[in-house]
């Protein structure tokens, strides 16, 4: 059995083609497939609006500039995610403030939510971790009561719904294509919202607050996707179901077959689509290894794992420097067990039954290796 990664991004002769033609054409920077990306992943989503940017995070860095909140506002977001969430938040000098998670979906806790709301609080970030949303008509009824703004991190959440709607369409969607993503653009990111008047603020400052003919009308940003990006964009988006119907069923191959004693699978909300970019398990305290053991174990199997993510983001010494921290035992604890294992559409049945055998002989096999 080769090594199996935790991640794979699939590309195929379709992507080449298209990245060949942008080439050939001479038109590299932000163009025609970028215009037509856009479109399509609007439709997609079934938004008024997608604005493509060159990555992730300046998704979220130009959304929030977009809204021109003030200097010492605060906005709540997780404290259990990759840190560019929050980061952004630092960028426009707004403060972060850190909600704890629920213990099963990892995602923003609500009823913490509304106990971290103050007279400063413009926005809520929430992130639709591993592919999973979170609970959005929850975070709406709070958003509304406070008259508060509602961003949505779908970094991972490439065609994950709730109740049959698009994460990404509730709020102001923010979207990631780096590679281990389900749909990749190699960098890339994009700002879907239906506010017109917000998508025109993000395409003027994405530009250099540049209007044509260097008429420069606010402070702006070089923020634009290439062609290239768009291209490959267009040929990933067309394919984006099926990768995700591919990482549904590996997640149930999984479910079924990971039967190892304090291994906890991951939990789906019965109300969303669940796309998995991340296979996530729990490594409970009555497993008989501990989680670096377990992963230790499965590298030496030729299986990849990772822990998204080992510390909530207030514990992450810049934030400790900055005095942001914060006390969300849930994300704490959720922190030290948590554990990736691979998902990718690409994965065969032999490489998901390997996995889940790896997984379940690891007590017994570790056990007899200390002996």
């Amino acid at each position: 059995m080769d090594f199996i990664p935790i991640a794979r991004p699939v590309i195929g002769e379709e992507e080449i083609a298209a990245v060949s033609e942008v080439l050939r054409s001479g038109m590299l920077v932000q163009g025609e497939a970028v215009r037509k990306f856009e479109e399509q992943f609007s439709s997609y989503l079934g938004v008024r609006n997608s604005v493509s940017v060159s990555n992730g995070t300046v998704a979220l860095d130009l959304a929030l500039k977009a809204l021109g909140l003030e200097k010492g506002d605060e906005v709540i977001s997780p404290a259990f995610t990759f840190i560019a969430t929050a980061n952004s938040i630092l960028y426009q000098g707004l403060r972060p403030v850190f909600a704890d998670v629920d213990p099963r979906t990892f995602n923003l806790d609500p009823q913490d939510v509304a106990e971290k709301i103050t007279p400063r609080t413009r926005a809520i970030l929430g992130v639709h971790l591993y592919g999973q949303p979170f609970d959005l008509p929850a975070m709406q009824q709070i958003c509304d009561d406070h008259g508060l703004i509602l961003i949505e991190d779908s970094a991972q959440a490439h065609g994950a719904e709730h109740r049959g709607k698009k994460a990404g369409s509730f709020g102001i969607g923010c979207f990631s294509f780096y590679p281990t993503k389900n749909m990749t653009t190699g960098e890339g990111g994009m700002i879907t919202t239906d506010d017109d008047n917000l998508a025109s603020r993000c395409r003027l400052m994405r530009n250099h607050g540049d209007t044509g003919k260097y008429n420069h009308v606010v402070l702006g940003y070089n923020y634009r996707m290439t062609n290239i990006q768009g291209a490959i964009g267009i040929q990933q988006l067309a394919r984006l179901e099926d990768y995700n119907r591919s990482r549904i069923r590996n997640a149930g191959f999984l479910d079924r077959n990971i039967q190892a004693r304090g291994i906890t699978t991951p939990y789906r909300d019965p109300q969303v689509r669940h796309v998995y970019n991340q296979y996530v398990v729990r490594v409970e305290d009555d497993f008989p290894i501990t989680r670096e053991e377990l992963m230790a174990y499965l590298q030496s199997r030729g299986v990849g794992s990772a822990v998204h993510y080992p510390r909530p983001v207030y514990s992450q010494p810049v934030y400790r420097d900055l005095g942001l921290e914060g006390s969300c035992p849930v994300a704490e604890d959720v922190s030290r067990r948590v554990m990736s294992l691979p998902v990718y559409p690409s994965l065969n049945d032999q490489e998901l039954r390997y996995i889940a055998r790896a997984v379940n002989e690891a007590p017994e096999a570790a056990g007899s290796s200390r002996t």
